[in-house]
């Protein structure tokens, strides 16, 4: 399996990063499928408990054939991520040609620890840039 992207983003004491992979085993080129994995970071790099509470994405084919995805949370989980903790999971995508991009967001919402317990203290957005979807052979 090859690396192909590693990508970095911080926004609001909260870090991404994302590794992509090609899947050669779960392609078929012939008919026109192309499976890559992305493994996704998350880091509370801040001081209270932070939710992821929903996804969106953006996935864009070489024929600018366009996917949108929305949903809750990742993975069938909404993670509760404490302070100097990380979430990560592995999900996938699947193009119509050898080259691609993604991007999108997260909607979290950051939880302050009082004497009830935790509480919601605000939504936020993480927005996540464009990283590459390809083949090894796809980019020289």
């Amino acid at each position: 399996m090859d690396k192909a992207d590693n990508t970095h983003t911080d926004t609001s004491a909260v870090d991404v990063v994302v590794v992509t992979t090609y899947l050669p085993g779960h392609s078929r080129p012939e008919q026109g499928q192309y499976a890559f994995a992305y493994t996704i970071t998350i880091s509370n790099d801040g001081d209270v408990p932070v939710q992821l509470l929903s996804r969106h994405w953006i996935i864009t084919d070489a024929n600018s054939a366009v996917q949108e995805v929305r949903g809750e949370g990742v993975v069938g989980e909404q993670p509760l991520i404490p302070p100097g903790k990380s979430f990560r999971y592995t999900s996938g995508a699947t193009l119509a040609t050898p080259v691609g991009c993604m991007e999108g967001s997260y909607t979290m919402v950051r939880h302050d620890t009082g004497q009830e317990g935790a509480t919601a203290a605000g939504r936020f957005e993480v927005p996540i840039p464009a990283f590459s979807l390809h083949t090894p052979t796809a980019l020289h």
